[in-house]
């Protein structure tokens, strides 16, 4: 077992774990985080994304023990209390119909839009090629990201 000291959602933690547990483990498992989800366990399908010092990365490849000193942020740590301008968004062009890929995808999203606030559209798409959703067919995804991109200031 080793300490690892971290930032979860701007809460500083520490947790015990073990060399070969995954940050996606760790995160729902031993710190009751439930948005990221395993989908394919290989960093295909984004379920697994969070933001690690707001980069997107894939929670599933990533050990926790190499997090160490890092400021990770999981969709319940995105807005606060209240619904970002994006998850409104995503709610009004009903982006999703399972929502088994909605976590991964609104990490991707904000990422997307704190780097570049006003993506067209294939810039969304690049944005989100790591992000499998085998629901909506995508466009409700984009319109809603597009949308965001609109209300964001800067």
């Amino acid at each position: 077992m080793a300490k690892v000291k971290l930032t979860l959602n701007n809460e500083t933690r520490t947790i015990d774990v073990e060399p070969c547990e995954t940050l996606l483990d760790v995160l729902r498992d031993k710190l009751g985080m439930k948005s990221p989800k395993c989908g394919c366990d290989r960093g295909d399908c984004g379920a697994c994304a969070v933001l690690i010092d707001g980069k997107s990365v894939r929670s599933c490849l990533i050990f926790a023990i190499e997090c160490e000193g890092q400021h990770i942020t999981t969709l319940e740590g995105i807005s606060g209390d209240q619904l970002s301008i994006l998850q409104e968004a995503f709610i009004e062009f009903n982006s999703f119909q399972c929502g088994y890929c909605a976590p991964g995808v609104i990490i991707s999203a904000t990422e997307l839009l704190k780097s570049n606030p006003h993506p067209n559209l294939e810039e969304i798409k690049e944005a989100l090629s790591g992000n499998l959703c085998r629901c909506t067919g995508y466009q409700p995804i984009f319109d809603a990201i597009l949308k965001a991109s609109k209300e964001t200031k800067k």
